[in-house]
């Protein structure tokens, strides 16, 4: 994969901003190599993995302790699935945050699918 330097500046934009958010936000992605990346890259911000929890409805009774919850899913047809479900289920109860998902996809062009995928950053950012 090729990564531009621009690609690298903005990344890190990314993590500083994330990990600049306010106590009363979480970020949820869907499993453990998610979470692991994003920390790998300097995220350490609060990070819920999705997997952990024993379904939907245990899932939005945690979240809702929160004002903001921002949502880190993978760009394939199951992580658009979860990602509408979690906003049917919480749109009145508190906000669902995409934008950083849309920033992240705008950074690498489409190129990272899976969130997974961000360890090709590390040895850039370290």
């Amino acid at each position: 994969m090729i990564i531009s330097v621009q690609e690298i500046f903005e990344i890190k934009e990314l993590i500083f901003q994330l990990n600049s958010l306010e106590d009363d936000c979480i970020m949820v992605v869907e499993g453990k190599r998610d979470s692991k990346a994003l920390v790998r890259l300097g995220y350490s911000g609060n990070v819920l993995e999705f997997n952990k929890f024993r379904g939907m409805v245990d899932f939005t009774e945690y979240v809702t302790r929160y004002k903001k919850l921002i949502v880190l899913f993978d760009r394939d047809r199951k992580g658009a699935e979860m990602t509408a479900k979690i906003i049917r289920l919480l749109q009145r109860r508190i906000k669902v945050d995409l934008t950083y998902k849309r920033k992240l996809q705008e950074i690498t062009k489409g190129k990272i699918k899976f969130i997974e995928q961000m360890k090709y950053y590390e040895r850039f950012l370290a």
